[in-house]
């Protein structure tokens, strides 16, 4: 007697998150999330070389706030390629008001949250170079959300737009009570992003019910424990939206 077994293919899908700075570079097996790298743009190519003679990589996508750098149709191609837009299948409902200057972040967030959560109210909330907050209801309808600027720009704007404050690094706050300049807007910096988070996660909670939140971003180990509501940290999460959302257009 012969058990006859089904077939279980593996394959290789390469995110690509190309941002104003840096670009992130993640391959998943089938949805779990095997390698990442975040790089220089002049560290890409190199990256991309050593990826693809290390992994077999099936399809690939691409989510930018620009244009593609020249080298990517050198390895991209003879792949299956996406290019994240406001016009690509999603695995959720946009209600959003104006869905074509939704960005392809806030697109990959609500992704992750709807492929993640179904058929939850959640919140993502995204503390990055801007910090963003995305709203997910219980019948996969992405809402939409707010835009606020994130902990450098406000240390960068108290500095480009004022006379003689310093221009101050991320850095613990022992006390709210600022003793010099520094620690003044250290305390003023980030004691209020942190009660703007708290404060908004508020909002949601008395509108909606069993509301889950995370937490991802370059800042996210930063505020994960100075944000006094309960949520769910995760640093990779718009990059796992991405592949959802390659999933979504090429299996279905």
């Amino acid at each position: 007697m012969f058990c006859k077994f089904a077939s279980f293919v593996t394959y290789m899908n390469l995110v690509i998150d190309q941002g104003n700075t840096f670009v992130k570079l993640a391959v998943f097996e089938n949805s779990r999330l095997v390698d990442l790298d975040s790089v220089s743009y002049c560290e890409a190519e190199e990256m991309l070389k050593k990826i693809f003679k290390k992994n077999e990589i099936k399809q690939v996508i691409w989510s930018s706030v620009g244009e593609a750098m020249p080298f990517f149709d050198t390895f991209l191609d003879n792949k299956v390629v996406l290019r994240l837009t406001s016009e690509t299948l999603v695995p959720f409902f946009n209600n959003y008001g104006s869905p074509r200057s939704l960005g392809v972040d806030r697109i990959a967030l609500a992704a992750a949250a709807a492929v993640n959560y179904p058929k939850k109210n959640v919140l993502v909330i995204d503390a990055g170079t801007c910090i963003t907050f995305e709203f997910k209801n219980a019948n996969d309808e992405y809402l939409g959300g707010a835009i606020a600027p994130g902990i450098q720009m406000r240390f960068k704007a108290l500095h480009d737009y004022t006379a003689k404050l310093p221009l101050v690094s991320l850095a613990s706050v022992e006390d709210f009570i600022g003793n010099n300049t520094e620690t003044s807007i250290l305390s003023g910096v980030v004691n209020n992003v942190v009660q703007e988070i708290d404060g908004v996660i508020n909002q949601y909670l008395a509108r909606f019910e069993d509301l889950t939140v995370i937490l991802t971003g370059g800042d996210t180990l930063f505020l994960a424990e100075r944000v006094k509501n309960t949520i769910f940290a995760n640093p990779n999460f718009l990059l796992e939206g991405l592949n959802a959302i390659l999933e979504h257009n090429t299996h279905g």
